[in-house]
């Protein structure tokens, strides 16, 4: 039950998704909806520029899109065409490996997600605890977090589209002050601060954490690609359009924020740019950046959690879940995945700002690693299948994409602290026996289990080019 058979499908690769009653996504709050579940803002890149200097920082937001965000952004753009439904990159994994490892890869991958997404109620608070000190902690800290997931569990209830629209509005109050600040800060450039680094004081496990945490994530958006309009067109242009802006979005307001006052390496961590705000353009300026950044991570929120849990209701239509993941309410929206992940986010919102960041990271790692391997294997095994958009280079181009990225994640694993590394090796051992579990209920009929009839049989896209070959 595990993988859905058609027999009747004579199109392999035509994949129509699901009939839904909530309005599909346009490309311009789609494009939004990647922005804020990779980026949203160059709020908390300043602790690279804490762990690094000025040019290190600047360099590796340069640098780095070319070794992971843009091979992670064009696999994405290929796999979500070739399969646009909502399971996104387990329906990847599931057709070059089998459901059991589509299974692994969406448990680590929902629970990397939830654990990021319960990040942003406590930095959203933490921007607000200047101006309003009691959510600095206590009870009323307790109260404000579950206040905002209430919300954004709401906006997310009433409809994704809803949830676009509100991104492309939260998107413009996000980008607006630091365009402001560029402009100010221009006659007060100097040039000689951006060359500034300490080699010998660098901390390099935050520093790379810090770029990776910023600039991943681009996988996420096909979770919701049945929700997408004309996914084939949508989805490239959306993930082009979003990696420039989430890249600028980054490297001016570094580029200001170091050139425009003396640098002080120590002040630079989560926050400071508020200040460095107020020094350039005053308090009115200051708080104008408190404000974008509560609103970035509210957008946040929301892109996250919608992701999260449309990628539950992908996999309970390919049957790996109970059904009750499948049902959407009456806008659409899938009601069980998204109590679940905000369930988790209230679960896990004590957590620590590095704790979340080095945990979140670990795990996406891990299965960025399967995905990978998913898009090789699938270019070797179904190298005739329908791929509505193709990167440009063949089988042996396309596993050298995924070496330096790859390579990479080798590196923020290998810098991962020995508590991280033990949690997120339990999460993947949970995996392990969640996957039997459910199914040993799926055989005794506790839960009803069923695939959806609207999505053809996975297993045909390597069929039909094994028949081609042939």
């Amino acid at each position: 039950m595990g993988e859905n058979r058609n027999p009747n499908s004579t199109q392999v690769n035509e994949f129509s998704s699901p009939p839904i009653r909530g309005q599909k996504l346009s490309l311009l709050p789609f494009v939004f909806l990647i922005f804020y579940g990779v980026s949203g803002g160059p709020f908390g890149v300043e602790d690279a520029v804490g762990a690094a200097g000025p040019l290190l920082a600047m360099a590796g937001f340069l640098v780095f899109p070319f070794i992971w965000s843009i091979p992670e952004a064009l696999v994405t753009a290929e796999m979500a065409t070739m399969f646009p439904e909502n399971g996104g990159y387990v329906v990847w994994a599931t057709a070059a490996f089998g459901p059991f490892w589509g299974f692994q890869l969406g448990w680590a991958k929902w629970l990397a997600g939830v654990i990021d997404n319960a990040l942003y109620p406590v930095l959203f608070l933490d921007y607000l605890k200047s101006t309003i000190p009691a959510v600095g902690g206590g009870p009323p800290r307790a109260a404000a977090v579950l206040a905002l997931t209430i919300t954004a569990t709401y906006l997310n209830y009433r409809g994704l589209s809803i949830v676009g629209w509100i991104a492309v509005a939260l998107g413009a109050f996000t980008v607006l002050p630091f365009v402001a600040m560029w402009f100010i800060s221009m006659p007060k450039l100097r040039p000689r601060r951006w060359f500034v680094v300490d080699a010998g004081n660098v901390n390099w496990s935050l520093y790379m954490n810090t770029l990776f945490w910023n600039l991943n994530y681009w996988d996420g958006a096909s979770t919701v690609a049945g929700e997408i309009e004309n996914p084939r067109r949508t989805f490239p242009k959306a993930l082009f359009y979003a990696v420039i802006l989430v890249v600028v979005a980054y490297f001016f307001p570094i580029l200001s924020g170091t050139g425009a006052i003396p640098f002080q390496q120590e002040r630079w961590s989560d926050g400071y740019f508020a200040e460095v705000a107020e020094v350039i353009g005053g308090p009115w300026l200051r708080w104008w950046v408190q404000a974008a950044a509560a609103a970035s991570n509210m957008g946040m929120f929301l892109a996250e959690m919608g992701g999260d849990s449309f990628q539950l209701l992908g996999m309970a239509e390919r049957g790996m879940l109970p059904e009750f993941f499948a049902r959407r309410s009456q806008y659409g929206t899938p009601l069980a995945g998204i109590l679940f992940s905000a369930t988790g986010v209230v679960l896990l919102s004590w957590l620590s700002f590095a704790e979340i960041v080095a945990a979140a990271n670990f795990l996406y790692s891990l299965g960025m690693i399967l995905e990978f391997a998913a898009f090789v294997r699938l270019r070797v095994i179904a190298p005739f299948a329908t791929r509505p958009y193709r990167i440009p280079v063949g089988t042996v181009g396309a596993a050298l994409m995924c070496i330096p990225p790859t390579l990479f994640i080798c590196v923020v694993l290998a810098l991962s602290s020995i508590k991280v590394a033990t949690v997120g090796l339990v999460v993947i051992l949970l995996g392990l026996i969640l996957r039997p579990c459910i199914k040993l209920v799926e055989r005794k009929r506790w839960v009803k289990f069923s695939a959806s009839s609207g999505l053809p049989d996975i297993r045909s896209v390597t069929h039909e080019s094994e028949t081609l070959i042939d």
